[in-house]
């Protein structure tokens, strides 16, 4: 079966919904991936992710790799049966952690080598081998390895990343032909934030004709319009019938901002992270449970919600919780979390089909314009600034 089917395209627009087909289940696009780096999504039970709606999440080949091992994971039945979740997997290859562990590693044509944030030993990544651990875990959607870079790195690096990156796919694709028929490879589009750049590493990408084509490189510091302009400059060449993922990318407006740009695959630890911060998602604005003027709030976090915080539980008590540092704190309100953002997708879709997108988008970004908790004076709310993180 076609990994991806588009259901509705918006005629006044890029915007469009579509189905994935992965382990025989229909997922619903544009679709957020909850984060589960090192196989689990913190705070919650696989089923209680599922009984939310999600049917894919994500976890990280480099984390899992050091900690318990990817071998273990294959010898104990695959990623799928090690931390019982039946439902798609997508793996993100370590790219990101050339990144992200810069000053832990050493980058050569071969691949990269890090010192273990854990212990400090030595680990040798190359795109052969980040391919291999994503097999040994079983994962439905595999990454290329890739180079990403700071927002801040000089042009010189910007068009050896690209090269790099375009060599390792090939690298990557002669590795995974073997599991071609179970597992779907993505590319990554690079090309940091020169636009030409982008265009030309989205055309050579596309060339290797691959199942689905990511958007790399992009909420690393910079702007939010130079984010978006970057994001349109790359999926202008990207084919229509293959699914777009844009890694990384989680604040809600960010979201229906690319999903109008035609983009169907998210992922970002924004939910669960701030969940833990005691920071919270809604459809009036955000919250921060910590200030004073909850301290006696009867009224649930979001009158609509179906989650158990909402259900069952007052500001108060979930104030409470947190002040308290207690673990069920951080178990309701990433459930909460993570309801408001498969909410939103929902809504998104149902947006898209109605041809009332900029219209939710007006609707979120006046409840998100004035500073959260404004009677409490609270911080205000994400800016665009970085959210991409695989470490949750």
């Amino acid at each position: 079966m076609k990994l991806f089917e588009i259901t509705h395209r918006d005629p006044a627009g890029a915007a469009r919904t579509g189905i994935l087909h992965l382990r025989g289940e229909r997922i619903e696009t544009p679709v957020f991936m909850p984060v589960g780096t090192r196989a689990t999504v913190k705070a919650m039970l696989p089923d209680e992710v599922a009984r939310i709606g999600y049917r894919l999440i994500l976890g990280n080949t480099f984390h899992l790799e050091l900690r318990p091992g990817s071998r273990l994971i294959e010898r104990l039945g695959g990623l799928h049966r090690f931390m019982n979740w039946p439902h798609a997997i997508l793996t993100d290859s370590g790219g990101f952690q050339v990144y992200s562990l810069a000053p832990m590693r050493k980058l050569t044509e071969a691949g990269a080598e890090f010192r273990s944030p854990y212990d400090g030993q030595r680990i040798h990544l190359t795109p052969e081998e980040a391919i291999a651990i994503q097999h040994r875990l079983g994962s439905d959607i595999v990454m290329a390895f890739d180079e990403c870079l700071d927002f801040n790195a000089p042009a010189d690096a910007v068009r050896a990343a690209l090269e790099r990156t375009l060599r390792w796919l090939d690298r990557c694709r002669a590795a995974h032909a073997p599991r071609a028929g179970r597992a779907h490879l993505f590319g990554i589009v690079q090309g940091h934030f020169d636009a030409a750049l982008r265009a030309e590493s989205a055309r050579r990408t596309v060339e290797r004709d691959l199942p689905g084509y990511a958007i790399g490189g992009l909420s690393v510091g910079e702007p939010e319009p130079l984010m978006l302009e970057m994001l349109e400059a790359a999926v202008a060449h990207l084919p229509a019938d293959r699914p777009r993922y844009a890694m990384g990318i989680g604040l809600p407006l960010n979201l229906i901002d690319m999903a109008a740009r035609g983009v169907d695959m998210f992922d970002c630890v924004v939910p669960t992270r701030n969940a833990r911060n005691g920071r919270v998602y809604t459809f009036a604005g955000i919250r921060s449970i910590k200030q004073n003027q909850f301290a006696e709030d009867p009224a649930p976090l979001e009158a609509d919600c179906p989650c158990s915080a909402c259900r069952h539980y007052s500001r108060a008590y979930l104030r409470h919780l947190y002040q308290c540092n207690e673990i069920l704190s951080s178990r309701l309100l990433t459930e909460h979390n993570l309801t408001f953002f498969w909410r939103l997708m929902d809504r998104i879709r149902s947006a898209i089909r109605a041809g009332g997108l900029r219209g939710l988008r007006a609707e979120l970004a006046a409840a998100y314009a004035a500073p959260e908790d404004a009677a409490a004076g609270g911080d205000a709310p994400d800016p665009s600034g970085p959210c991409r993180e695989r470490s949750q």
